[in-house]
């Protein structure tokens, strides 16, 4: 695994030499190329003006901000380099918080952290164990690709993942989504949803978690390139059942699925001791 960036952890006067790498595999996804529909050449990606219809070198492009309608203001690159970071190879720690202080829609983009050294390591490890004990998280502040991003640094199976969080102020409010009503659950339905709710609980680990398009996808350009055909099932919509009626059949649904398995597994003990029998 190669590192994407290396500096330091400080928090107060400490400080850790550490690395950063990708926690994403970015191998997984699959990227398509553009091509005429004649001939299948290569279609090259040409930046125009928009009002002459010439084509333009990148040097003939400049960023504007558009402040008022058709008004911009130019930037210059020599604009953003006098922009002066405070440091853009420190991790710095502005504090630890509770993990559930921080709302899952703050979440970004995931990363690993490691220790710059055998030296590093110790103090690495310490941190580790230290937030994993206190069940704290880290929050503070990093410049990667040139831009300062908040980060959320959380212990995580020996050890470190970090977080790009987003800003909170870039947060819409759920308020604003239609239709949200005030009305307040009906206490027999209620009741029901929990039930069922608990009869489906399991652990995170046990569910499957599988990119289903990923597979189609690999599936049908495997079938393309070995000239098969491709057949598409129509899943029909699903029936809209009466809240009631729904919530009373999925527990007795949920509720029979172990006694089969029970059944299942009595069966084969059953059968067991008769071939025994038999051949004994």
């Amino acid at each position: 695994m190669r590192a994407i960036w290396k500096g330091h952890i400080r928090f107060s006067l400490v400080t850790i030499p550490v690395r950063i790498y990708n926690a994403l595999d970015s191998a997984q996804a699959i990227s398509f190329n553009l091509l005429t529909r004649e001939g299948h050449h290569p279609v090259a990606y040409e930046k125009k003006d928009k009002v002459t219809g010439k084509v333009l070198r990148n040097e003939d492009i400049v960023k504007g901000y558009q402040y008022e309608p058709g008004q911009y203001v130019i930037i210059e690159q020599e604009d953003l380099d006098k922009i002066k970071l405070k440091s853009t190879r420190i991790i710095e720690i502005e504090g630890f918080v509770q993990a559930n202080e921080v709302h899952p829609t703050l979440y970004e983009t995931p990363y690993f952290i490691g220790p710059d050294g055998e030296v590093a390591a110790k103090t690495y490890a310490l941190l580790t164990a230290a937030l994993k004990e206190t069940g704290k998280v880290g929050v503070g502040r990093v410049v990667l690709r040139d831009r300062e991003t908040p980060v959320l640094l959380n212990p995580h199976e020996g050890g470190i993942l970090m977080y790009k969080l987003r800003y909170p102020d870039e947060l819409r409010s759920i308020r604003e989504v239609p239709q949200l009503i005030e009305a307040k659950a009906d206490k027999e339905q209620l009741k029901l949803a929990k039930s069922l709710i608990d009869s489906m609980s399991v652990k995170f680990s046990s569910i499957k978690l599988e990119d289903h398009y990923l597979v189609e996808l690999k599936k049908l350009i495997k079938a393309k390139i070995e000239g098969r055909e491709i057949v598409s099932v129509e899943e029909p919509e699903p029936e809209v059942v009466d809240i009631m009626t729904a919530l009373k059949e999925s527990i007795a649904r949920a509720k029979q699925k172990p006694m089969e398995k029970a059944k299942g597994k009595t069966a084969e003990k059953v059968s067991s001791k008769t071939l025994r029998r038999k051949a004994g």
